[in-house]
């Protein structure tokens, strides 16, 4: 089963950025992209070739390969509707914390190979987010970690040993609320972000590809489609307990993922991308609930 969850993540994770488009297409009266937009913008990309700036190296080349086999491989590591993840071990989670932390870092290496002061503030700008974000991302896993008795993800998300509505339910939820902040953070959404924006004054994440094109942008989209699925998908673990009929569990997980995708088009559909300066107080918010989640986790 753990190895089906992967293959599903893999083919619908393009998905969910066509979800989220039409709840914003919705809520301003248009049709929108088809569901299926990046899944035609991927392939389109897998055609065409790349011209790479004359300042670049090797270094500009292998971003986008080891920030997608990161993503991928992080993935392995987190479990869904209730089964095991297809890695499972004692502090499996740091390493998932560490192969999305590599996965920036080979995009921010790639935008500053190229030698460009513009890139070069996208990425000055993202490392500055991801410092505050990925600690709250790790605090927010740790009452999980408590309430189970062992620090597996796999464990942590499963209401057999970990969490459960019955008594940990003001944990769950403000881990939720926390995990969610984070998620617009980390996948460059409103009001972090704007993935739609061309303005130089306000690009952070897009600054940084700009110099991508063909199958190297197509890994970067695609990296980027994983990333928002196992935020997505860490959430609805959280929050959904897993059935005992495994059809059912499965479905309500996938229930919950679309749910969170909503919630983000959502967001994004009724208020503005915020000033550079207030985004860490978003992130300090967040790192507010899972510090209270860890004081009820250890009550």
């Amino acid at each position: 089963m753990a190895a089906f969850h992967l293959v599903l993540a893999l083919v619908l994770a393009p998905l969910l950025a066509g979800i989220i488009n039409r709840v914003k297409a919705r809520f301003g009266g248009r049709m929108g992209k088809p569901y299926l937009q990046l899944y035609y913008d991927i392939a389109k990309l897998l055609q065409k070739g790349a011209v790479y700036p004359t300042a670049s190296s090797w270094v500009f080349r292998a971003g986008p390969v080891v920030g997608l086999a990161a993503t991928a491989t992080a993935l392995c590591l987190l479990p869904f509707a209730g089964n095991k993840a297809l890695f499972a071990f004692t502090g499996d989670f740091l390493l998932a914390a560490y192969l999305l932390a590599m996965g920036r870092f080979a995009t921010v290496a790639a935008a500053l190979d190229t030698g460009s002061a513009f890139e070069g503030m996208g990425a000055s700008r993202e490392v500055a987010f991801a410092a505050l974000a990925e600690p709250v991302f790790l605090l927010g896993l740790m009452p999980l970690g408590l309430i189970a008795g062992t620090y597996s993800l796999s464990f942590m998300l499963s209401p057999a040993y970990g969490a459960n509505w019955g008594n940990d339910w003001p944990v769950l939820i403000l881990l939720s609320v926390a995990f969610f902040f984070v998620t617009l953070v980390e996948n460059c959404r409103i009001p972090a972000d704007d993935p739609n924006t061309h303005l130089e004054l306000t690009m952070i994440h897009e600054v940084m590809v700009l110099d991508h094109g063909g199958v190297e942008l197509a890994f970067i989209e695609y990296g980027a489609a994983l990333k928002l699925w196992f935020f997505a998908a860490l959430i609805s673990g959280v929050l959904l307990p897993s059935l005992e009929n495994q059809y059912a569990s499965l479905a309500a997980s996938l229930a919950g993922v679309l749910a969170v995708v909503v919630a983000i088009g959502v967001v994004e559909s009724v208020m503005a991308r915020l000033r550079l300066m207030r985004v860490p107080q978003i992130i300090t918010l967040a790192g507010a609930f899972a510090a209270l989640a860890c004081l009820l986790s250890v009550r």
